[in-house]
């Protein structure tokens, strides 16, 4: 207790109190007294306050490297195929019959008319779902938020697809100004928001400022009409920011670091040796012994050294044999931050089965959970207004018996972990099936494909084999005879090429 505070003491006693109580929280915690060595550094600015300061730099920021930079390039690669894949977000409609089971008919049917309206779904024509889906992942993970406008209805220049009036503009975050606030209207970094902070509307360019964009030229589309996937750590954020945010500094060293051991790695390439000049008494005043051409072969043999003179090479250290093992260090760290994993990012695969699956099981559930939130932001209000579309153009009819609640029903699943060792994968599966633990559907998802499209083209080759009177030891059934309702008849046996040994 200091002699302030006692003074405080005979004016206030509860001051005193609390000033005393405050320090005594203080104390509790080693982390909040800034030492020497540590700063205590705080951040007590709000999620908005930080976007709004640093939201734009850091988007460009990240857009330079992935220009610019190899790792940051691949990294981002890598996180397009373990969020969306090669085949974008596989959709398998599940409508329900009010009996509860499975209405097949239309679930086929609104499988089929999505396959098709995927060929061409955005509003320039040039990019399939899967392709814009890509391209709107790595824009959200790399500049920390993507836009989409459902479209739908009629438009100047715009064709149904599949004779579904309904298209997506993806739109970059340059579209929504972050610099657009009125208090007054609620407007906040281009959003308009209500009372609960909820968007009700976006405020968005009609053309991008690079563009010849005029002052003003803007329009409001309304929250149901627009898609917002962003990249946030903290509640109550309207913008996001780029996912690469924590890990630009040590990025860009990184580079700049590879790029001056690329250079002087050149240079020591260039080194080549020098003459050891003799005593000067040793050369004649008028410098008749002029300037010498030296021709470096392999083998070569020099006799030509004047007296005192000698022939040394240069010597480098470079490259530098501890290069690799810096970057690494540094890969690591830059993994840590990005949910990203060592191995996919810096191509380093060495290791044993077990280190190999221990790394990729941990960083696969980094990769569900942002699979998770695209899905959510994009791909599933997509379907469903999708789907709305569909069934009022008159393209998807529902069928009579159909329970309406579970109409917009549908499983969506994206990339999930590869195998490592397709033996062991497959062996552990079986295990779940026959112990009633996973389903055959989870099986083929797991690795990637529809399992009502592999169940349909399975039954086609099995009945056309059987129809051919063709045998292979990849049908199951023939492990176990003949099937039910064939007989096996004196004379009417099958073929000697046919027969199991």
């Amino acid at each position: 207790m200091s002699s302030l505070d006692n003074l405080i003491g005979l004016f206030s006693p509860g001051w005193k109190a609390e000033r005393l109580k405050s320090r005594m929280m203080i104390r509790a915690y080693e982390a909040v007294l800034p030492t020497r060595t540590h700063k205590a550094k705080r951040e007590n600015r709000s999620a908005n306050q930080l976007t709004q300061f640093g939201g734009r730099s850091l988007r460009e920021q990240a857009r330079w490297l992935d220009c610019n930079h190899d790792l940051v390039i691949g990294l981002l690669d890598k996180l397009e195929e373990r969020i969306v894949g090669a085949k974008g977000i596989i959709v398998e409609p599940q409508p329900l019959l009010k009996s509860g089971g499975l209405a097949t008919t239309l679930a086929t049917d609104i499988r089929t008319r999505w396959a098709e309206w995927s060929v061409s779904p955005d509003v320039t024509g040039q990019f399939t779902r899967p392709v814009l889906e890509r391209l709107m992942a790595r824009t959200w993970l790399r500049d920390g938020e993507v836009f989409a406008q459902l479209v739908s209805g009629t438009g100047t220049g715009l064709s149904p697809v599949a004779g579904i009036p309904f298209w997506l503009e993806a739109l970059e975050p340059d579209f929504v100004p972050m610099d657009r606030s009125d208090p007054a209207n609620k407007l906040c970094q281009g959003v308009y928001l209500n009372n609960w902070g909820r968007p009700t509307k976006y405020m968005v360019f009609k053309n991008l400022p690079a563009e010849g964009m005029k002052l003003g030229d803007t329009k409001d589309i309304g929250a149901d009409s627009m898609l917002h996937l962003k990249f946030m750590r903290r509640l109550h954020q309207i913008r996001g920011n780029s996912l690469l945010a924590g890990v630009l500094m040590r990025l860009s060293a990184l580079k700049e670091y590879e790029d001056a051991e690329l250079t002087a790695a050149r240079i020591a390439a260039a080194l080549g040796m020098f003459i050891k000049k003799g005593d000067g008494q040793s050369y004649p005043e008028d410098g008749a012994g002029g300037e010498r051409e030296l021709n470096i072969e392999p083998g070569m043999l020099f006799d030509d050294l004047r007296p005192g003179e000698d022939i040394g090479m240069i010597k480098s250290d470079r490259p530098n044999p501890n290069l690799e093992t810096f970057r690494n260090g540094q890969l690591r760290a830059v993994a840590a931050g990005s949910r990203g994993s060592f191995s996919s990012i810096a191509r380093n695969y060495d290791g044993t089965y077990s280190a190999q699956r221990q790394e990729l099981v941990e960083s696969t559930e980094g990769y569900f959970i942002l699979q998770d939130a695209f899905i959510a932001a994009v791909t599933r209000p997509m379907y469903r207004a999708w789907l709305s579309m569909a069934i009022a153009s008159g393209q998807i009819t529902v069928p009579a018996g159909v329970d309406k609640e579970s109409l917009y029903s549908a499983v969506f699943s994206g990339p999930v972990m590869p195998w490592i060792d397709p033996v062991k994968e497959a062996n552990a599966w079986r295990i779940l099936l026959r112990g009633g633990a996973a389903t055959e559907s989870e099986w083929v998802r797991a690795r990637g494909a529809n399992p009502d499209d592999v169940k349909r083209r399975r039954k086609a080759e099995v009945d056309e084999n059987r129809k051919q009177g063709l045998v292979f030891d990849t049908d199951p059934a023939n492990d176990k005879g003949a099937t039910s309702g064939q007989e096996e008849k004196p004379g009417n046996e099958p073929p000697e090429s046919q027969r199991k040994k």
